[in-house]
Protein backbone atom coordinates (compact mmCIF):
# COMPACT_ATOMS: atom_id res chain seq x y z
CA UNK A 1 0.00 0.00 0.00
CA UNK A 2 2.92 2.38 0.69
CA UNK A 3 3.59 2.98 -3.01
CA UNK A 4 -0.04 3.43 -4.07
CA UNK A 5 -0.59 6.89 -5.59
CA UNK A 6 -3.30 8.44 -7.71
CA UNK A 7 -0.64 9.82 -10.05
CA UNK A 8 0.76 6.33 -10.72
CA UNK A 9 -2.75 4.99 -11.44
CA UNK A 10 -3.39 7.77 -13.98
CA UNK A 11 0.04 7.20 -15.56
CA UNK A 12 -0.84 3.52 -15.92
CA UNK A 13 -4.04 4.40 -17.79
CA UNK A 14 -2.04 6.53 -20.22
CA UNK A 15 0.24 3.55 -20.88
CA UNK A 16 -2.53 0.91 -21.03
CA UNK A 17 -5.06 2.96 -23.04
CA UNK A 18 -2.96 5.61 -24.86
CA UNK A 19 -5.30 6.07 -27.82
CA UNK A 20 -8.65 5.87 -26.05
CA UNK A 21 -10.55 9.08 -25.39
CA UNK A 22 -9.93 10.43 -21.89
CA UNK A 23 -11.68 13.77 -21.81
CA UNK A 24 -13.77 15.96 -24.11
CA UNK A 25 -15.05 19.50 -24.03
CA UNK A 26 -18.43 18.98 -25.66
CA UNK A 27 -18.28 19.73 -29.39
CA UNK A 28 -14.88 21.43 -29.16
CA UNK A 29 -12.01 19.15 -28.12
CA UNK A 30 -11.14 15.50 -27.50
CA UNK A 31 -7.97 14.31 -25.75
CA UNK A 32 -6.72 10.75 -25.46
CA UNK A 33 -5.21 9.42 -22.23
CA UNK A 34 -1.70 9.73 -23.72
CA UNK A 35 -2.32 13.31 -24.89
CA UNK A 36 -3.71 14.30 -21.50
CA UNK A 37 -0.66 12.83 -19.77
CA UNK A 38 1.76 14.75 -22.01
CA UNK A 39 -0.09 18.04 -21.40
CA UNK A 40 -0.18 17.43 -17.64
CA UNK A 41 3.56 16.67 -17.47
CA UNK A 42 4.36 19.87 -19.39
CA UNK A 43 2.05 21.88 -17.11
CA UNK A 44 3.76 20.35 -14.06
CA UNK A 45 7.15 21.44 -15.40
CA UNK A 46 5.74 24.99 -15.79
CA UNK A 47 4.71 24.94 -12.13
CA UNK A 48 8.17 23.77 -11.08
CA UNK A 49 9.64 26.62 -13.15
CA UNK A 50 7.30 29.01 -11.31
CA UNK A 51 8.90 27.90 -8.03
CA UNK A 52 6.28 25.41 -6.81
CA UNK A 53 7.89 22.87 -4.48
CA UNK A 54 6.64 19.61 -2.92
CA UNK A 55 4.19 20.39 -0.12
CA UNK A 56 3.22 23.84 -1.46
CA UNK A 57 -0.51 24.51 -1.64
CA UNK A 58 -1.80 25.74 -5.01
CA UNK A 59 -5.35 27.11 -5.13
CA UNK A 60 -7.41 26.71 -8.30
CA UNK A 61 -10.69 28.43 -9.09
CA UNK A 62 -12.33 27.50 -12.42
CA UNK A 63 -15.61 26.40 -13.92
CA UNK A 64 -15.54 22.77 -15.11
CA UNK A 65 -12.96 23.29 -17.87
CA UNK A 66 -10.18 21.32 -19.52
CA UNK A 67 -7.68 23.79 -18.05
CA UNK A 68 -8.88 23.04 -14.54
CA UNK A 69 -8.48 19.27 -15.02
CA UNK A 70 -4.97 19.72 -16.47
CA UNK A 71 -3.79 22.10 -13.76
CA UNK A 72 -5.28 19.99 -10.95
CA UNK A 73 -3.41 16.92 -12.20
CA UNK A 74 -0.25 18.98 -12.79
CA UNK A 75 -0.26 20.35 -9.23
CA UNK A 76 -0.41 16.90 -7.67
CA UNK A 77 2.10 15.56 -10.23
CA UNK A 78 4.78 17.91 -8.88
CA UNK A 79 4.00 16.78 -5.29
CA UNK A 80 2.18 19.98 -4.40
CA UNK A 81 -1.31 20.17 -2.87
CA UNK A 82 -4.31 21.22 -4.97
CA UNK A 83 -6.89 23.40 -3.20
CA UNK A 84 -9.88 23.81 -5.55
CA UNK A 85 -12.20 26.73 -4.78
CA UNK A 86 -15.71 27.61 -5.93
CA UNK A 87 -15.48 30.45 -8.45
CA UNK A 88 -18.73 31.91 -7.05
CA UNK A 89 -17.15 32.82 -3.68
CA UNK A 90 -17.09 36.44 -2.53
CA UNK A 91 -13.77 38.22 -1.95
CA UNK A 92 -14.14 37.64 1.80
CA UNK A 93 -14.73 33.91 1.27
CA UNK A 94 -11.75 33.65 -1.06
CA UNK A 95 -9.66 35.45 1.54
CA UNK A 96 -10.66 32.95 4.24
CA UNK A 97 -10.02 29.85 2.11
CA UNK A 98 -6.75 31.10 0.60
CA UNK A 99 -5.50 32.06 4.04
CA UNK A 100 -6.67 28.92 5.82
CA UNK A 101 -5.10 26.66 3.19
CA UNK A 102 -1.86 28.72 3.25
CA UNK A 103 -1.87 28.83 -0.55
CA UNK A 104 1.37 29.83 -2.28
CA UNK A 105 -0.18 30.40 -5.72
CA UNK A 106 -3.65 30.94 -7.22
CA UNK A 107 -4.42 29.66 -10.74
CA UNK A 108 -7.46 31.00 -12.62
CA UNK A 109 -8.95 30.95 -16.11
CA UNK A 110 -8.07 33.66 -18.65
CA UNK A 111 -11.40 35.34 -18.00
CA UNK A 112 -10.71 36.96 -14.63
CA UNK A 113 -12.48 36.00 -11.42
CA UNK A 114 -12.23 39.41 -9.78
CA UNK A 115 -13.10 38.47 -6.15
CA UNK A 116 -10.36 35.81 -6.22
CA UNK A 117 -7.84 38.28 -7.63
CA UNK A 118 -8.81 40.85 -5.00
CA UNK A 119 -8.35 38.36 -2.15
CA UNK A 120 -5.05 37.02 -3.50
CA UNK A 121 -3.67 40.54 -3.94
CA UNK A 122 -4.67 41.47 -0.40
CA UNK A 123 -2.89 38.37 0.93
CA UNK A 124 0.09 38.98 -1.40
CA UNK A 125 -0.42 35.57 -3.05
CA UNK A 126 0.77 35.46 -6.69
CA UNK A 127 -2.01 34.70 -9.15
CA UNK A 128 -1.66 33.42 -12.72
CA UNK A 129 -3.98 32.42 -15.52
CA UNK A 130 -3.90 29.13 -17.40
CA UNK A 131 -4.92 28.59 -21.02
CA UNK A 132 -4.85 25.51 -23.26
CA UNK A 133 -4.08 26.06 -26.94
CA UNK A 134 -6.40 23.59 -28.68
CA UNK A 135 -4.16 23.35 -31.77
CA UNK A 136 -0.76 22.83 -30.17
CA UNK A 137 -2.29 21.04 -27.18
CA UNK A 138 0.01 22.93 -24.83
CA UNK A 139 -0.98 24.80 -21.71
CA UNK A 140 0.44 28.20 -20.81
CA UNK A 141 0.75 30.03 -17.49
CA UNK A 142 0.58 33.80 -17.76
CA UNK A 143 3.80 34.55 -15.84
CA UNK A 144 5.94 31.57 -16.92
CA UNK A 145 7.52 31.79 -20.38
CA UNK A 146 9.76 28.72 -20.33
CA UNK A 147 9.59 25.44 -18.47
CA UNK A 148 12.57 23.53 -17.17
CA UNK A 149 12.95 20.68 -19.68
CA UNK A 150 12.18 17.29 -18.19
CA UNK A 151 11.99 18.81 -14.67
CA UNK A 152 8.97 16.69 -13.87
CA UNK A 153 10.77 13.45 -14.80
CA UNK A 154 12.82 13.71 -11.61
CA UNK A 155 9.73 14.04 -9.41
CA UNK A 156 8.60 10.82 -7.75
CA UNK A 157 5.19 10.95 -6.10
CA UNK A 158 4.73 9.38 -2.68
CA UNK A 159 1.60 7.89 -1.13
CA UNK A 160 1.98 10.22 1.87
CA UNK A 161 1.98 13.41 -0.26
CA UNK A 162 -1.00 15.60 0.59
CA UNK A 163 -2.55 15.92 -2.86
CA UNK A 164 -5.90 17.59 -2.13
CA UNK A 165 -7.05 20.13 0.44
CA UNK A 166 -10.76 20.82 0.77
CA UNK A 167 -13.07 22.30 3.37
CA UNK A 168 -16.13 20.52 4.68
CA UNK A 169 -19.45 22.21 4.07
CA UNK A 170 -20.55 20.66 7.38
CA UNK A 171 -23.33 21.67 9.73
CA UNK A 172 -21.09 23.87 11.87
CA UNK A 173 -20.48 27.51 11.10
CA UNK A 174 -16.72 27.27 10.53
CA UNK A 175 -15.60 24.92 7.71
CA UNK A 176 -12.94 22.37 8.66
CA UNK A 177 -9.88 21.87 6.45
CA UNK A 178 -9.48 18.30 5.17
CA UNK A 179 -6.09 17.18 3.78
CA UNK A 180 -6.25 14.07 1.57
CA UNK A 181 -3.12 12.18 0.56
CA UNK A 182 -2.24 10.41 -2.67
CA UNK A 183 -3.02 7.16 -0.82
CA UNK A 184 -6.44 8.45 0.30
CA UNK A 185 -7.36 9.45 -3.26
CA UNK A 186 -5.95 6.31 -4.89
CA UNK A 187 -7.79 4.05 -2.42
CA UNK A 188 -11.05 5.86 -3.03
CA UNK A 189 -10.93 5.82 -6.84
CA UNK A 190 -10.08 2.11 -6.79
CA UNK A 191 -13.10 1.51 -4.53
CA UNK A 192 -15.32 3.48 -6.94
CA UNK A 193 -13.89 1.72 -9.98
CA UNK A 194 -14.41 -1.66 -8.31
CA UNK A 195 -18.00 -1.34 -7.09
CA UNK A 196 -19.26 0.08 -10.41
CA UNK A 197 -16.97 -2.10 -12.56
CA UNK A 198 -15.72 0.91 -14.52
CA UNK A 199 -13.63 -0.01 -17.57
CA UNK A 200 -12.18 1.66 -20.66
CA UNK A 201 -15.56 1.06 -22.34
CA UNK A 202 -17.36 3.46 -20.00
CA UNK A 203 -18.20 7.09 -20.62
CA UNK A 204 -19.92 9.77 -18.55
CA UNK A 205 -20.89 13.44 -18.69
CA UNK A 206 -19.76 15.46 -15.66
CA UNK A 207 -22.61 17.46 -14.17
CA UNK A 208 -21.19 18.29 -10.73
CA UNK A 209 -18.59 20.94 -9.87
CA UNK A 210 -15.03 19.65 -9.69
CA UNK A 211 -14.18 21.66 -6.57
CA UNK A 212 -15.79 18.98 -4.38
CA UNK A 213 -15.16 15.25 -3.98
CA UNK A 214 -18.36 13.93 -5.62
CA UNK A 215 -17.64 15.29 -9.10
CA UNK A 216 -13.87 15.15 -8.73
CA UNK A 217 -13.43 11.60 -7.36
CA UNK A 218 -16.56 9.73 -8.49
CA UNK A 219 -16.93 11.40 -11.88
CA UNK A 220 -13.52 12.51 -13.14
CA UNK A 221 -10.67 10.67 -11.39
CA UNK A 222 -12.28 7.22 -11.17
CA UNK A 223 -12.98 7.42 -14.92
CA UNK A 224 -9.41 8.43 -15.77
CA UNK A 225 -7.98 5.63 -13.61
CA UNK A 226 -10.29 3.10 -15.34
CA UNK A 227 -9.18 4.23 -18.81
CA UNK A 228 -12.73 5.49 -19.33
CA UNK A 229 -13.90 8.81 -20.81
CA UNK A 230 -15.47 11.94 -19.37
CA UNK A 231 -17.19 14.82 -21.15
CA UNK A 232 -17.36 18.39 -19.84
CA UNK A 233 -20.42 20.46 -20.85
CA UNK A 234 -19.45 23.24 -23.29
CA UNK A 235 -20.58 25.93 -20.83
CA UNK A 236 -18.49 24.57 -17.95
CA UNK A 237 -21.56 23.72 -15.88
CA UNK A 238 -24.62 21.46 -15.82
CA UNK A 239 -27.46 22.33 -18.19
CA UNK A 240 -30.59 20.19 -18.35
CA UNK A 241 -31.18 21.33 -21.95
CA UNK A 242 -27.87 19.90 -23.23
CA UNK A 243 -27.29 17.01 -20.81
CA UNK A 244 -29.01 14.20 -22.73
CA UNK A 245 -27.66 15.45 -26.08
CA UNK A 246 -24.13 15.16 -24.64
CA UNK A 247 -24.91 11.78 -23.10
CA UNK A 248 -26.03 10.45 -26.50
CA UNK A 249 -23.26 12.13 -28.53
CA UNK A 250 -20.51 10.72 -26.33
CA UNK A 251 -22.08 7.24 -25.85
CA UNK A 252 -22.39 7.66 -22.08
CA UNK A 253 -22.94 4.51 -20.04
CA UNK A 254 -23.62 6.11 -16.63
CA UNK A 255 -23.75 9.35 -14.69
CA UNK A 256 -23.53 10.45 -11.07
CA UNK A 257 -25.44 13.37 -9.54
CA UNK A 258 -27.05 14.81 -6.43
CA UNK A 259 -30.82 14.33 -5.91
CA UNK A 260 -31.49 17.96 -6.92
CA UNK A 261 -30.10 17.33 -10.41
CA UNK A 262 -31.96 14.02 -10.71
CA UNK A 263 -35.15 15.94 -9.87
CA UNK A 264 -34.41 18.60 -12.51
CA UNK A 265 -33.90 15.87 -15.12
CA UNK A 266 -37.14 14.18 -14.05
CA UNK A 267 -39.08 17.44 -14.30
CA UNK A 268 -37.68 18.03 -17.79
CA UNK A 269 -38.54 14.46 -18.77
CA UNK A 270 -42.17 15.17 -17.86
CA UNK A 271 -42.35 18.58 -19.59
CA UNK A 272 -39.94 18.03 -22.54
CA UNK A 273 -39.07 14.36 -22.99
CA UNK A 274 -36.14 13.44 -25.21
CA UNK A 275 -36.89 11.49 -28.42
CA UNK A 276 -34.59 8.74 -27.11
CA UNK A 277 -32.43 8.11 -24.05
CA UNK A 278 -29.07 6.30 -24.05
CA UNK A 279 -28.90 2.77 -22.69
CA UNK A 280 -27.19 3.23 -19.34
CA UNK A 281 -25.56 0.58 -17.15
CA UNK A 282 -26.56 2.53 -14.04
CA UNK A 283 -27.39 5.93 -12.58
CA UNK A 284 -25.68 6.93 -9.33
CA UNK A 285 -27.04 9.19 -6.61
CA UNK A 286 -25.02 10.58 -3.73
CA UNK A 287 -24.36 13.56 -1.39
CA UNK A 288 -27.93 13.78 -0.05
CA UNK A 289 -30.76 11.39 0.72
CA UNK A 290 -32.72 10.09 -2.30
CA UNK A 291 -36.35 9.39 -1.49
CA UNK A 292 -37.50 5.91 -2.65
CA UNK A 293 -40.30 7.46 -4.74
CA UNK A 294 -37.74 9.56 -6.67
CA UNK A 295 -35.63 6.46 -7.24
CA UNK A 296 -38.66 4.68 -8.71
CA UNK A 297 -39.44 7.60 -11.01
CA UNK A 298 -35.82 7.77 -12.22
CA UNK A 299 -35.68 4.07 -13.00
CA UNK A 300 -38.99 4.20 -14.83
CA UNK A 301 -38.08 7.33 -16.82
CA UNK A 302 -34.54 6.44 -17.86
CA UNK A 303 -34.58 2.62 -17.83
CA UNK A 304 -31.54 2.06 -15.65
CA UNK A 305 -30.91 0.92 -12.06
CA UNK A 306 -30.41 3.82 -9.66
CA UNK A 307 -27.67 3.08 -7.12
CA UNK A 308 -27.68 5.27 -4.02
CA UNK A 309 -24.32 5.78 -2.31
CA UNK A 310 -22.94 7.40 0.83
CA UNK A 311 -19.88 9.62 0.90
CA UNK A 312 -18.11 12.49 2.62
CA UNK A 313 -15.05 14.66 2.08
CA UNK A 314 -13.15 13.09 5.00
CA UNK A 315 -13.41 9.65 3.35
CA UNK A 316 -12.16 10.98 -0.02
CA UNK A 317 -15.78 10.52 -1.09
CA UNK A 318 -17.11 6.93 -1.21
CA UNK A 319 -18.01 5.02 1.97
CA UNK A 320 -20.91 2.77 0.95
CA UNK A 321 -22.93 1.96 -2.16
CA UNK A 322 -25.70 -0.20 -3.45
CA UNK A 323 -24.39 -2.87 -5.85
CA UNK A 324 -24.84 -3.26 -9.60
CA UNK A 325 -27.75 -5.60 -10.46
CA UNK A 326 -25.40 -8.48 -11.29
CA UNK A 327 -23.94 -8.26 -7.77
CA UNK A 328 -27.24 -8.30 -5.91
CA UNK A 329 -30.37 -6.23 -5.30
CA UNK A 330 -30.24 -2.53 -4.54
CA UNK A 331 -32.46 -1.32 -1.73
CA UNK A 332 -34.51 1.88 -1.93
CA UNK A 333 -33.96 3.91 1.24
CA UNK A 334 -30.53 2.36 1.88
CA UNK A 335 -27.11 3.70 0.85
CA UNK A 336 -25.77 0.15 0.46
CA UNK A 337 -22.86 -1.75 1.91
CA UNK A 338 -19.45 -0.36 2.97
CA UNK A 339 -16.94 -0.38 0.10
CA UNK A 340 -13.22 -0.94 0.70
CA UNK A 341 -13.25 0.11 4.37
CA UNK A 342 -14.44 -0.98 7.81
CA UNK A 343 -17.73 0.39 9.11
CA UNK A 344 -19.35 0.12 12.53
CA UNK A 345 -22.42 1.53 14.24
CA UNK A 346 -21.33 2.76 17.68
CA UNK A 347 -23.20 4.20 20.65
CA UNK A 348 -21.87 7.19 22.62
CA UNK A 349 -19.60 4.85 24.62
CA UNK A 350 -18.00 3.35 21.52
CA UNK A 351 -19.91 0.05 21.79
CA UNK A 352 -20.90 -1.60 18.48
CA UNK A 353 -24.66 -1.83 18.02
CA UNK A 354 -26.50 -4.93 16.83
CA UNK A 355 -28.40 -5.28 13.55
CA UNK A 356 -31.31 -2.84 13.30
CA UNK A 357 -30.18 -0.62 16.19
CA UNK A 358 -29.23 2.97 15.38
CA UNK A 359 -25.99 4.64 16.43
CA UNK A 360 -23.26 6.80 14.94
CA UNK A 361 -21.80 5.59 11.63
CA UNK A 362 -18.03 5.17 12.07
CA UNK A 363 -15.39 4.20 9.50
CA UNK A 364 -11.70 3.41 9.13
CA UNK A 365 -9.61 2.62 6.06
CA UNK A 366 -6.86 3.86 3.73
CA UNK A 367 -9.25 6.34 2.09
CA UNK A 368 -9.94 8.24 5.35
CA UNK A 369 -8.12 11.50 6.14
CA UNK A 370 -5.56 11.42 8.95
CA UNK A 371 -7.15 14.49 10.53
CA UNK A 372 -8.38 18.04 10.12
CA UNK A 373 -5.79 20.76 9.61
CA UNK A 374 -4.95 22.85 12.70
CA UNK A 375 -8.08 21.66 14.49
CA UNK A 376 -7.23 19.62 17.61
CA UNK A 377 -10.77 19.95 19.01
CA UNK A 378 -12.32 18.74 15.77
CA UNK A 379 -9.88 15.82 15.63
CA UNK A 380 -10.52 14.86 19.24
CA UNK A 381 -14.28 14.70 18.56
CA UNK A 382 -13.93 12.89 15.21
CA UNK A 383 -11.36 10.22 16.17
CA UNK A 384 -12.47 8.12 19.12
CA UNK A 385 -12.26 4.42 20.00
CA UNK A 386 -10.06 3.81 16.94
CA UNK A 387 -12.70 5.01 14.46
CA UNK A 388 -13.51 8.14 12.48
CA UNK A 389 -16.94 9.39 13.58
CA UNK A 390 -19.04 10.69 10.69
CA UNK A 391 -21.67 12.58 12.69
CA UNK A 392 -24.38 10.56 10.91
CA UNK A 393 -26.91 8.32 12.65
CA UNK A 394 -27.83 5.05 10.99
CA UNK A 395 -28.20 1.29 11.34
CA UNK A 396 -27.11 -1.82 9.47
CA UNK A 397 -29.77 -4.32 8.41
CA UNK A 398 -29.45 -8.12 8.32
CA UNK A 399 -27.84 -7.94 4.84
CA UNK A 400 -25.21 -5.44 5.96
CA UNK A 401 -26.88 -2.52 4.16
CA UNK A 402 -26.64 0.88 5.83
CA UNK A 403 -29.78 2.93 6.44
CA UNK A 404 -29.21 6.58 7.40
CA UNK A 405 -31.51 8.27 9.90
CA UNK A 406 -29.93 11.74 9.73
CA UNK A 407 -27.14 13.95 11.00
CA UNK A 408 -26.74 13.91 14.79
CA UNK A 409 -27.21 17.68 14.83
CA UNK A 410 -30.22 17.53 12.48
CA UNK A 411 -32.30 14.98 14.35
CA UNK A 412 -35.39 16.76 15.64
CA UNK A 413 -35.91 16.34 19.39
CA UNK A 414 -39.61 17.01 19.96
CA UNK A 415 -40.28 16.65 23.66
CA UNK A 416 -37.82 13.77 23.95
CA UNK A 417 -38.99 12.01 20.76
CA UNK A 418 -36.11 11.85 18.25
CA UNK A 419 -37.47 12.31 14.74
CA UNK A 420 -35.57 11.64 11.51
CA UNK A 421 -36.11 14.47 9.01
CA UNK A 422 -35.19 12.02 6.23
CA UNK A 423 -38.28 9.93 7.12
CA UNK A 424 -40.53 13.00 6.95
CA UNK A 425 -38.95 14.02 3.62
CA UNK A 426 -39.71 10.59 2.15
CA UNK A 427 -43.39 10.77 3.13
CA UNK A 428 -43.77 14.28 1.70
CA UNK A 429 -42.10 13.26 -1.56
CA UNK A 430 -44.47 10.32 -1.95
CA UNK A 431 -47.29 12.85 -2.54
CA UNK A 432 -47.84 12.97 -6.32
CA UNK A 433 -48.00 16.79 -6.42
CA UNK A 434 -44.79 17.49 -4.46
CA UNK A 435 -41.48 17.81 -6.37
CA UNK A 436 -39.08 18.69 -3.53
CA UNK A 437 -39.39 18.64 0.25
CA UNK A 438 -37.17 19.37 3.25
CA UNK A 439 -38.13 18.86 6.90
CA UNK A 440 -36.26 20.71 9.64
CA UNK A 441 -36.37 21.46 13.35
CA UNK A 442 -37.31 24.85 14.80
CA UNK A 443 -37.21 26.11 18.40
CA UNK A 444 -40.45 25.58 20.33
CA UNK A 445 -41.29 26.75 23.85
CA UNK A 446 -43.43 23.71 24.69
CA UNK A 447 -41.51 20.83 23.09
CA UNK A 448 -38.01 22.28 22.75
CA UNK A 449 -38.18 21.64 19.01
CA UNK A 450 -40.99 21.33 16.47
CA UNK A 451 -41.05 20.10 12.89
CA UNK A 452 -41.50 22.47 9.97
CA UNK A 453 -41.03 21.69 6.31
CA UNK A 454 -40.64 23.46 3.00
CA UNK A 455 -42.02 22.04 -0.24
CA UNK A 456 -41.97 22.84 -3.95
CA UNK A 457 -45.06 21.67 -5.89
CA UNK A 458 -44.54 19.77 -9.14
CA UNK A 459 -44.41 21.98 -12.22
CA UNK A 460 -47.83 23.26 -13.27
CA UNK A 461 -49.53 22.02 -10.11
CA UNK A 462 -50.60 23.76 -6.92
CA UNK A 463 -51.08 22.43 -3.41
CA UNK A 464 -52.05 24.12 -0.14
CA UNK A 465 -50.85 23.68 3.43
CA UNK A 466 -54.03 21.94 4.61
CA UNK A 467 -53.74 19.28 1.92
CA UNK A 468 -50.10 18.59 2.84
CA UNK A 469 -50.92 18.38 6.55
CA UNK A 470 -53.84 16.02 5.87
CA UNK A 471 -51.52 13.78 3.80
CA UNK A 472 -48.91 13.78 6.58
CA UNK A 473 -51.49 12.84 9.23
CA UNK A 474 -52.44 9.77 7.17
CA UNK A 475 -48.85 8.66 6.67
CA UNK A 476 -46.94 9.73 9.80
CA UNK A 477 -47.31 9.22 13.53
CA UNK A 478 -48.97 12.28 15.09
CA UNK A 479 -45.77 13.53 16.77
CA UNK A 480 -43.94 13.48 13.40
CA UNK A 481 -46.48 15.65 11.55
CA UNK A 482 -44.99 19.08 10.66
CA UNK A 483 -46.47 22.00 12.52
CA UNK A 484 -45.99 24.41 9.62
CA UNK A 485 -45.60 23.96 5.87
CA UNK A 486 -43.76 26.52 3.75
CA UNK A 487 -44.75 26.37 0.06
CA UNK A 488 -42.05 27.82 -2.19
CA UNK A 489 -40.78 28.09 -5.76
CA UNK A 490 -37.19 27.27 -4.81
CA UNK A 491 -35.04 26.06 -1.91
CA UNK A 492 -31.64 27.47 -0.91
CA UNK A 493 -28.80 25.14 -1.91
CA UNK A 494 -25.05 24.92 -1.44
CA UNK A 495 -22.66 25.31 -4.38
CA UNK A 496 -22.70 21.54 -4.96
CA UNK A 497 -26.51 21.40 -5.13
CA UNK A 498 -26.89 20.02 -1.62
CA UNK A 499 -29.80 21.11 0.50
CA UNK A 500 -28.63 21.74 4.07
CA UNK A 501 -31.44 21.77 6.61
CA UNK A 502 -29.77 24.46 8.70
CA UNK A 503 -29.72 26.87 5.75
CA UNK A 504 -33.29 26.01 4.74
CA UNK A 505 -34.49 26.57 8.33
CA UNK A 506 -32.78 29.94 8.59
CA UNK A 507 -34.11 31.01 5.17
CA UNK A 508 -37.76 30.30 5.89
CA UNK A 509 -37.81 31.30 9.54
CA UNK A 510 -36.27 34.64 8.62
CA UNK A 511 -39.46 35.30 6.64
CA UNK A 512 -41.47 35.25 9.86
CA UNK A 513 -40.63 38.38 11.80
CA UNK A 514 -41.55 36.92 15.19
CA UNK A 515 -39.64 33.68 14.73
CA UNK A 516 -36.43 33.05 16.56
CA UNK A 517 -33.95 31.85 13.95
CA UNK A 518 -32.08 28.82 15.35
CA UNK A 519 -28.32 28.95 15.69
CA UNK A 520 -26.57 25.74 14.76
CA UNK A 521 -22.99 24.68 15.31
CA UNK A 522 -20.10 26.35 17.09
Amino acid sequence: MESLTLTALINKSAKDFPNRRAISLSGKLDLTHAQLQQIVDHAASLLISAGICPGDVVALTFPNTIEYVIMFLAVIRCRATAAPLNQAYTADEFEFYLSDSESKLLIMPQEPIVPAQTAASKLKIPHVTSTLDFKSKRVTLSTVSESLPDAVDEVVNDSSDVALFLHTSGTTSRPKGVPLTQLNLASSVLNIKSVYKLTESDSTVLVLPLFHVHGLLAGLLSSLVAGAAVTLPATGRFSASTFWKDMVSYSATWYTAVPTIHQILLDRHVSKPEPAYPKLRFIRSCSASLAPVIMDRLEEAFGAPVLEAYAMTEAAHLMASNPLPEDGPHKPGSVGRPIGQDMAILNENGVAQPVGVSGEVCIRGPNVTMGYKNNPEGNKAAYQYGWFHTGDIGFLDEDGFLHLVGRIKELINRGGEKISPIEVDAVLLSHPDIAQAVAFGVPDEKYGEEINCAIIPREGLSIDEDEVLSFCKKNLATFKVPKKIFIADSLPKTATGKIQRRIVAEHFLAQISTAKVPKFGA
